[in-house]
């Protein structure tokens, strides 16, 4: 694995702004061909961005990879904007890890 290369999965009008930046990119207009590649590409890249619209209906494969070094994989907002799914889930694992919520102060995003 290249430890410094990073992904972006996500629609086509999102990535290619992560592609001008020189940052690997695919494009996946479902959660299925999002899986696939998360799959394909998971040995090569060190951090694995993926649009929330698609991470939320891969939350049983999201939670496998948390128990690993690598890859990260880390929600972003899509070319829609946030549903909040990734800073929730952000949330949750600094409450987890920490034991109370210090990035939001106990208040609903």
């Amino acid at each position: 694995m290249n430890k410094g290369k990073i992904a972006v999965i996500g629609d086509k009008d999102l990535i290619l702004a992560f592609k001008a930046i020189g940052m690997d990119v695919f494009s996946a207009n479902n959660s299925l061909e999002a899986e696939k590649l998360i799959k394909k590409i998971e040995g090569d890249y060190a951090i694995i961005f993926i649009t929330e619209n698609l991470v939320e209906e891969l939350t049983d494969v999201i939670e496998k990879y948390k128990s690993q070094a690598y890859p990260a994989i880390i929600p972003i907002p899509s070319s829609n904007g946030s549903t909040g799914f990734g800073e929730k889930g952000i949330k949750m694992d600094v409450e987890k890890a920490i034991g109370t919520d210090i990035l939001f102060g106990g208040k609903d995003e």
